[in-house]
Parts: C-alpha cells; structure tokens; sequence
C-alpha cells in the first residue's frame, strides 16, 4: 500500500476520473437507457402476458359455469321430456284401455241381444214343431179312435159326459 501512496500522481488521477465519468455519462447516455427501457418493455410483456394469462381463466371459469348451467338446464329439460313422455303413454294407454273395454261391453251387449234374439226364435220355431206334433200325434190318436164306429159313439158320449161335468 505505501508504494501505492508513493506512486500517487494527481494528474494521472483527475484524468482517470474524468476518463471514468465520461465513460458512465456515455454508459447513462447511450446503454444505460436502452438496457431499461428494454427491461421495461420486457416487464411489461411479462405483465401482459400474466394479465391476459388471469383473463384467459377467468373467461375459462366463466365458460365452465356457463357448461355447468347449460349442463343443468338440459338435464332438467330432458326430465320434464321424460315425464311429459310418460304421462303422454299413460294417458294414451288409460284412453285405449277405457276404449276397448267400451267396446267391449258394446261387443257384449250386441251378443247378448244376439243371443236373446236367436232363444226367442228357437222357442217360436220349438213351439210351432211341437204344435206340429201335437197335432200329428192327435190326428193319429183320433183317426185310431175314429176308425171303428162303436169308438166314436163311445167318445162322443164322453166328450158329452165331459161336457155336462164343466
């Protein structure tokens, strides 16, 4: 150190000062400013990059709530279809079954006079072939009584005997 304070020259040291503050002027002046305002730029960037990074997820979240309540909306808009559905097959089931059980009781009633009908013929046309062989079998009965002379006196007294007796 003491050869350095021997050594001391102060003109070499006011020009190496001078040399030293011209050399930060021109450093401040024509680096020192680009190099910040660079730096600024540079943060800047990176500021609006971080901002539009915070936008872009909040736009996200946004959309991922919008899905959600689309999401919601159609899940309760196909449960309303369903059950729409559902009341609309029972309802249409329910009228078919009341329609088919009119016309069957229509079916019925329809058979039932059918029947009625066809018993009341049955029993004329019963009627008239038993009158038939009513008669028949009285005709043969009376032409075998009639046949002898003595049968037919006999019968006509009876019928007369008969006859006072009512």
């Amino acid at each position: 150190m003491e050869t350095l304070l021997n050594d001391f020259s102060p003109g070499l040291f006011i020009v190496q000062t001078i040399l030293l503050l011209g050399l930060i002027f021109l450093l401040v002046k024509f680096a020192w400013k680009p190099i910040l305002t660079s730096l600024n730029e540079r943060e800047e960037g990176i500021q609006n990059a971080l901002d539009a990074a915070e936008n872009a997820k909040k736009e996200m979240e946004n959309l991922n709530a919008d899905n959600e309540r689309l999401l919601k909306e159609a899940r309760a808009e196909r449960e309303t279809m369903l059950k729409e559905a559902r009341e609309m097959k029972d309802k249409i089931i329910s009228d078919a079954t009341e329609e088919a059980n009119a016309k069957a009781g229509k079916l019925i009633e329809q058979a039932q006079a059918a029947i009625e009908t066809e018993k009341k013929a049955a029993m004329a046309e019963l009627k008239t072939h038993v009158a038939s062989l009513s008669i028949d079998i009285a005709e043969k009965v009376v032409k075998g009584e009639l046949s002898d002379k003595k049968k037919q006196l006999a019968l006509v007294d009876s019928m007369i005997g008969d006859a006072t007796l009512n």
